[in-house]
């Protein structure tokens, strides 16, 4: 048969289509039965319209072992490429569980691969919609160089481009650790799974019985192991959390967040402030009402917000500027600080110290949590992890202290000595090595068992230490507060000391890396 342009255009549209159409007309069917996009679906509502440019679409499995060579389809399950999210370069990959099962073969990993190194290239965003079963049992030990090729590059993109990944569906064995070395991961409410091994291994080798939803659901990954910083309802609302996330991060570690126009006075007071948080330490409140109240239209994206409760990290802005937030919640252990809230508020600092993302800290703690099991937990290597961060962050560093202060935890959430660039604190607050009534028991003890009226004395002493010791006006008398300010002028307050350090210049880094106690 003769070529011709039309004879090969033709040809070039029919296998185009076999790869829109990946396991077929019936396979999506199903799909949308089940409340679930398809690949090329999910790109569409990424990116915005007619910006995306598919690459590698007729690429395809090499494989001829198993019966594959009838089961080669255009694409091999996997759709790259790269197009504008809110007019922004980003590159991104999608998974075609219609395609045997999405699994990762040799040609289906390649092709993560190359558009992870194009990201680099350029230095933009890479979002993977991850849907797969796992590494492809009948392409066997060919397909570890791609799999492990993933995983090199999404470690040497780290910190140097944002990597999002959601989680749309199954992600089983070697698919998941993808997802796991990225920055942040989505995870869609029932119909998305993370696990390394299946309820049938499970069952077979330990004899437990356990559902997808119980081992590796999105409840699980999002409030008991922490792997999952946000759930959306379905692929939609997930989708625009990867839009919403993006908005916020800066295109790679050498640029500046985004800046929106500053629609929200800069100036603007709160009286509320002093309702919302009690001068009583023994009554708690919630830090976000405090934080909401504090950023640009009360808008504050907080992650993980149903792991590590005693502690809350997420970005908001300030004058129309991406800024991280850590602020303790005393409706949770007093705020004190355990394991688990050292491990996710380290890993965020970290994160906004890569991308250039000011930090600004709100402190309410009365140290770390106490207990046999924090203890045996390794509660001294955990916590350490959050001194390790704060110090070797360069960016913009600002701590506020409402009220509680006390102990390690002080160092903990970056205090003088810990490279803070601007110390701060309400006028209620303490800032001391222990509350006082606990300080004031281990100073007098005798004297207290010795007197004609302990409780008396007790008290006494109580107040003397409050007024000498335990408020702001003691530690800016030592310069180890900058500044104590009103409560209601916390927002203005904050903006004016970002300013004055957005030009802070951060030093290049002089060694390859430290070793962070992991």
């Amino acid at each position: 048969m003769e070529k011709t342009h039309r004879s090969e255009l033709e040809r070039l549209e029919r296998l185009q289509e076999q790869a829109r159409l990946g396991g077929g007309a019936k396979a999506i069917e199903k799909r949308h039965a089940q409340g679930k996009l398809t690949a090329r679906e999910r790109l569409d509502l990424l990116f915005d319209s007619g910006s995306f440019v598919e690459m590698n679409d007729l690429a395809e499995t090499q494989s001829r072992g198993f019966g594959m060579q009838e089961k080669k389809v255009p694409g091999d399950g996997v759709a790259i490429g790269y197009g504008t999210v809110a007019g922004r370069l980003v590159f991104a990959y999608a998974q075609d569980a219609t395609v045997l099962g999405g699994s990762v073969g040799a040609i289906h990993g390649e092709k993560i691969c190359r558009i992870m190194e194009e990201a680099l290239k350029v230095k933009a965003p890479v979002v993977g919609l991850n849907d797969s079963g796992g590494g492809r049992l009948n392409e066997g030990f060919f397909a570890s160089k791609s799999v492990a090729g993933m995983f090199f590059r999404n470690t040497a993109a780290s910190g140097l481009i944002p990597q999002i990944s959601a989680i749309m569906g199954s992600c089983a064995g070697v698919a998941v650790y993808s997802p796991a070395i990225t920055d942040f991961i989505i995870m869609v409410e029932k119909t998305s799974h993370m696990i390394i091994t299946g309820p049938a291994v499970i069952k077979s080798v330990t004899g437990e019985a356990v559902s997808m939803e119980e081992l590796g659901g999105s409840r699980v990954h999002s409030q008991i192991t922490g792997t999952a910083h946000f759930v959306a309802k379905d692929d939609s609302d997930c989708i625009r959390l990867i839009k919403k996330l993006l908005g916020y991060l800066p295109s790679n570690n050498e640029e500046e967040p985004p800046a929106v126009p500053a629609t929200d006075d800069p100036e603007r007071t709160d009286e509320t402030l002093e309702q919302i948080v009690p001068a009583d330490f023994r009554k708690a409140y919630d830090m976000r009402e405090v934080l909401i109240r504090v950023v640009d239209h009360g808008d504050f994206f907080e992650i993980l917000p149903k792991f590590a409760k005693n502690i809350i990290i997420g970005f908001g802005r300030l004058e129309g500027r991406t800024v991280g937030l850590v602020a303790n919640q005393p409706k949770v252990w007093a705020g004190s600080l355990d394991s688990d809230a050292a491990d996710k508020a380290a890993r965020f600092i970290r994160f906004c110290d890569s991308f250039n993302i000011p930090l600004v800290n709100f402190v309410d703690v009365p140290g770390y949590l106490p207990g046999v099991k924090q203890e045996h937990g390794g509660i001294i290597r955990h916590g350490a992890k959050m001194l390790y961060a704060y110090a070797e962050a360069t960016v913009p560093k600002i701590t506020l202290a409402l009220r509680k202060e006390y102990g390690g935890a002080v160092m903990a959430m970056c205090c003088v000595g810990m490279g803070v660039d601007l110390m701060l604190a309400w006028p209620i607050a303490q800032l001391v090595v222990l509350d006082t009534a606990t300080a004031v028991n281990m100073i007098y003890r005798k004297e207290i068992s010795e007197a004609e009226d302990p409780a008396a004395f007790r008290q006494e002493k109580i107040d003397q230490y409050d007024y000498s010791f335990s408020n702001p006006f003691h530690a800016a008398s030592n310069m180890l507060v900058d500044k104590v300010i009103r409560p209601s002028e916390t927002r203005p307050q904050l903006i004016k000391a970002l300013r004055m350090l957005r030009k802070k210049k951060r030093p290049a880094p002089f060694r390859r890396h430290g070793n962070i106690p992991l």
